[in-house]
């Protein structure tokens, strides 16, 4: 039978819309416009927009597992509807088809952002960010079907990096961004970076051996931003960052990198909210992905490898100022 993936066109859909063709799976990928992540691949395609619950049960019909990664990322303080829409109402729509087509399990991409960094319960309405609150509110109505009529999982990635980043992602800008010798400084904190690929892998584990209802956080490597970049710029052969700033102080230059990025119409890479989502220390997410799905994040620097080898194949690298042979 038939399993569907929305959001196939987005980096963590593109991943694991291969990695299930390379299972063999049947796979029907859900996109909405760009097509670019999935052309050559042996998939039914459907294109759609999950905020129409019609479309989504009609792409829904037949399945038999149902991996939802469709989401508006952004990450603008300001309230913005769309995310709404997309994250929570669109959530619903995909609910509601599973229920009506008798999906056997749902898979539910969720983020460690709509956690809250002290305890790990979900954020509630007056914390965090648009996108980050649209998630939680999402994965609320996900753990209700579970405790009702529906068969779900949650996964939450953390920061996600690797290959198969068509778009590219805000982090897979940032790459490109340090590749082109463009990014001097970083901001203090850090991350839990993981792999991609093996988001996709445990997703995969998730929809046949997770436990209904459960969130399964699928951490990586925590770094400091430093590290992180500093390794990034070895993968990379090009020169390394050279210091890091106190977010306070990056946050007084931040209106200037934000009001730059309205007047070009586009999403600004370095904002105040951005600065906010990076974590200031590790956080302890314990190891249930690990012990239920198998979940073994690879190296950092092997995911740099592979993801500065495949932006250099499709020629987004071009603009790169070499500093290393």
């Amino acid at each position: 039978m038939t399993v569907v993936v929305t959001g196939a066109s987005g980096h963590v859909g593109a991943a694991l819309v291969r990695a299930l063709l390379a299972r063999g799976e049947q796979v029907r990928a859900v996109v909405r416009s760009d097509v670019r992540a999935i052309e050559g691949l042996d998939v039914e395609r459907k294109r759609l927009d999950v905020t129409d619950a019609d479309a989504v049960s009609e792409a829904i019909r037949g399945a038999r597992v149902v991996y939802h990664a469709a989401a508006r990322l952004t990450l603008e303080a300001e309230h913005d509807p769309l995310a709404d829409e997309v994250n929570v109402a669109g959530t619903r729509n995909v609910l509601a088809a599973c229920r009506r087509h008798g999906v056997e399990r749902l898979v539910h991409f969720s983020t460690v952002h709509a956690l809250g960094r002290e305890g790990g319960a979900l954020i509630d309405e007056g914390a965090g960010l648009p996108y980050e609150r649209s998630k939680a509110a999402a994965e609320r109505d996900v753990v209700a079907a579970a405790k009702s009529d529906l068969d779900a999982v949650i996964v939450s990635p953390c920061a996600v990096i690797g290959p198969y980043d068509h778009k590219p992602s805000y982090m897979g800008r940032v790459l490109l961004m340090l590749a082109r010798g463009l990014l001097p400084a970083v901001v203090h904190g850090g991350q839990s970076w993981v792999d991609v690929r093996d988001i996709a892998s445990s997703a995969i584990a998730a929809a046949e051996r997770g436990r209904r209802g459960e969130r399964y956080i699928l951490s990586g490597h925590w770094m400091p931003m430093l590290d992180f970049t500093r390794a990034a710029a070895k993968a990379a052969r090009v020169m390394p960052p050279l210091f890091a700033v106190p977010t306070k102080v990056a946050k007084t230059f931040a209106p200037l990198a934000e009001r730059a990025a309205r007047v070009l119409k586009q999403e600004p890479l370095f904002s105040r909210a951005s600065f906010d989502a990076i974590d200031p220390a590790p956080r302890d997410f314990g190891d249930l992905a690990a012990r239920d799905l198998g979940h073994a994040p690879r190296p950092v620097s092997s995911t740099l490898e592979d993801t500065f080898a495949w932006f250099q194949e499709r020629g987004m690298m071009s603009a790169r100022r070499r500093f290393f042979s």
